[in-house]
């Protein structure tokens, strides 16, 4: 594979496939050419195309990426390289692993009107308005985003609007598994509970994936930072690409700050920004 068109960072981030690796590229920087060129040079030092995990947050975003991916691949080598969102990475592991939690074969996913809909219904006897169930449904994705528990959720609630939504996040968590149902947020919190309750399948994971790359890291929440670590676990066969001045997604709990959490839990990272 001829990486002459490559500036030098780029060849480097490209390259570095023996130690976890944060790129940090700008817009207009080359960043997602960075990540297609490496998969095809991870494919090229024997890595199998199965063993190889590359994660965005927009289907629009994964679906681009498969398709330079299958300029630089024919279809063959190929076969079996992951190429998805967060979300769908999530269920793909839940689909799998989900009767270890309670859950039955074939559970329902809810969107955002369903999730509305079923606070609603729980929350009837309080006689809260929909302005209450709506920032409650956001509160108790927030919750789940950093990674707490209807107990832990509770615990940190310091106000007595915020002890409210802990209650009823409980209630809202039991009604899910009761309806074999889970909500968008429950895609990544549930997989990250697996893996800490359950070391047989973080280690089935592990093996699985063996190399995860990992798109706009910038934008990343505390339980998908969390399913990073797991999969990486002592291999830590890595690379994010993230944009430090930039960060999209804050107000649905992403944290910027994940940047500096990854060099202080790996600590053989090698930083490279792309100009």
């Amino acid at each position: 594979m001829n990486l002459q068109d490559l500036n030098q960072p780029q060849q480097q981030a490209v390259k570095c496939i023996d130690r976890p690796c944060l790129v940090l590229a700008g817009a207009g920087s080359g960043k997602t050419g960075v990540i297609t060129r490496k998969i095809a040079w991870l494919l090229r030092q024997g890595y199998a195309a199965q063993h190889i995990c590359a994660v965005t947050f927009t289907n629009k975003a994964a679906r681009e990426m498969r398709q330079r991916v299958a300029r630089l691949i024919d279809s063959k080598t190929a076969k079996g390289l992951k190429i998805s969102t967060f979300h769908s990475l999530g269920q793909r592991i839940l689909i799998h692993e989900s009767h270890r939690l309670g859950y039955r074969r074939g559970f329902s996913i809810m969107d955002s009107r369903d999730v509305e809909t079923c606070l609603g219904d729980l929350a009837h006897r309080l006689e809260q308005d929909s302005d209450y169930i709506r920032q409650t449904m956001y509160q108790i994705s927030r919750w789940k985003n950093d990674f707490l528990a209807p107990a832990a959720a509770a615990e940190t609630s310091d106000t007595p609007l915020q002890q409210a939504q802990a209650r009823l996040y409980e209630e809202y968590q039991q009604h899910l598994q009761i309806c074999n149902s889970m909500d968008f947020d429950d895609l990544i919190m549930l997989p990250v509970q697996l893996f800490r309750d359950h070391a047989e399948v973080l280690n089935h994971w592990q093996d699985r994936i063996r190399y995860l790359l990992i798109d706009e890291y910038q934008d990343t929440n505390t339980s998908q930072y969390e399913m990073v670590k797991a999969l990486c676990g002592m291999r830590q066969k890595l690379t994010v690409v993230g944009d430090d001045d930039q960060s999209i997604y804050a107000w649905r709990g992403a944290r910027p700050e994940n940047l500096q959490r990854l060099q202080q839990d790996f600590a053989a990272l090698e930083v490279i920004k792309l100009e």
